[in-house]
């Protein structure tokens, strides 16, 4: 180092006398170097940060150490710039998230708590935050709409509850109700909110009971007493609407006798399975292919349905819950279906976007991204040369339909749930 910028450093750092260590004509005595100054970290206002942490589910934040591994494999990050440790930097800087629209883009798809090393689990913290934003009423106006629907009809939609089971009369089969039948049964069918309000959901709903009654299954529905299950409700910040409902459902459920709770819905079944119990409503819950995949032996299909089938996971089914192999069992035992999987499958799948409340915050996300996750999830089973994406959660057949239509590809993929799947195979007639 030359005299004249060793006075220069000398000056910048108020150095008028300093020895110095040279080896070899190197100075390694480090004054002069930045990282020896007091750190920027140091500086940034913790109050945000703090508060966050202090709720109940948001304490995991604080274990962030900024390796940054979540921002790549966050779904919204690759249609926008989004990812935790991004929040994570925000709260660091004094944000409480309270007033930050970033706040309601997390769909708590859970894969980011998938690669990180530190366990921080956004699927607590943001609903954490969220509360307390529903408690101040800094809520998307969208929301507000269905916590009504919810508390006054007991669905998002707002339908009426004596419609819960219309989809019954056309469904070419008998659909028992449990209050009508004054027995046990062994199967409880929970239907769920869009299966039983969304024509979509219709379809699934109708290729059910054919599958059920043709398998010889003793089951029942609740119709006009079921309500919806509230998880979404609970991670969209309204935990005090969740336990309304869940109370109300496990009230429902305790009148009667059965030995299964089977759902045709993710959500529903992570309720039942993680969050009800420690509200007093414990049960015997499967999901719908978790149900039927044991009794694949005894279908008989009657027709070979000729497609080449990819298969999407559902956040709630398999991220969440560890169930990856039933859905494929079912999807492989239908003859004439090849199944292919896309890039993003099982552990590492993309996210369509419904989760955590997203199924009602489309027009907020539509501000922040390039393009709606659903599209982006169709673009890729587009590319796998699939003809049918196939699906298992109700929100899933809408949502990749408009997909279909806003990316271009009608005509090129079509949706529908494994059950209408099963159905065309064992009943081509129906």
């Amino acid at each position: 180092m030359s005299d004249f910028m060793q006075r220069g450093l000398d000056k910048a750092h108020g150095v008028t006398e300093v020895e110095h260590a040279v080896v070899e004509g190197i100075d390694i005595s480090g004054y002069w170097s930045r990282m020896l100054d007091q750190r920027m970290t140091t500086e940034f206002p913790t109050e945000g940060l703090d508060w966050i942490t202090s709720l109940d589910g948001g304490e995991s934040l604080r274990n962030c150490y900024q390796c940054a591994k979540c921002v790549p494999v966050c779904p919204i990050q690759q249609v926008g710039d989004y990812g935790p440790w991004k929040m994570f930097r925000k709260a660091q800087r004094g944000s409480n998230f309270l007033d930050d629209p970033d706040l309601w883009l997390c769909t708590t798809c859970a894969n980011c708590l998938r690669v990180c090393p530190k366990e921080v689990n956004m699927v607590e913290i943001m609903p954490a935050v969220r509360e307390q934003a529903v408690l101040e009423g800094a809520m998307p106006d969208e929301l507000g709409e269905v916590f009504a629907n919810l508390q006054k009809r007991g669905n998002p939609q707002g339908e009426s509850p004596r419609k819960r089971a219309a989809w019954a009369k056309e469904a070419g089969t008998e659909v028992p109700i449990i209050s009508e039948l004054g027995r046990p049964v062994d199967v409880l069918l929970y239907v769920s909110d869009y299966t039983s309000y969304h024509p979509r959901g219709h379809d699934a709903a109708r290729a059910m009971a054919r599958v059920l009654n043709t398998l010889g299954v003793d089951w029942a529905i609740l119709g006009r007493e079921e309500k919806s299950d509230g998880d979404s409700a609970r991670l969209a910040g309204e935990k005090g609407l969740f336990e309304m409902l869940a109370e109300q459902n496990i009230a429902t459920f305790s009148k009667y006798e059965f030995d299964k709770l089977v759902v045709m819905d993710p959500h529903a079944y992570n309720a039942f399975k993680n969050f009800y119990p420690a509200l007093g409503g414990e049960y015997n819950v499967m999901h719908y292919t978790q149900f039927l995949a044991p009794l694949i032996d005894r279908m008989e299909f009657k027709a070979s349905v000729e497609r080449r089938v990819t298969f999407h996971d559902p956040c709630y089914l398999g991220r969440h819950n560890g169930e990856f192999d039933a859905p494929r069992k079912l999807l492989e035992a239908i003859p004439g279906i090849e199944l292919i999987e896309m890039p993003h499958y099982r552990a590492n799948g993309y996210c369509c976007g419904g989760g955590g409340g997203g199924m009602w915050l489309d027009s907020l996300m539509d501000e922040h991204v390039s393009e709606r996750l659903s599209e982006r999830r169709v673009r890729e089973a587009v590319d796998t040369g699939a003809a049918t994406l196939a699906v298992c959660c109700p929100y899933e057949p809408s949502r990749f339909e408009d997909a279909v239509k806003s990316t271009g590809n009608e005509g090129a993929l079509d949706v529908l749930d494994i059950i209408e799947l099963l159905d065309r195979a064992m009943h081509p007639e129906a």
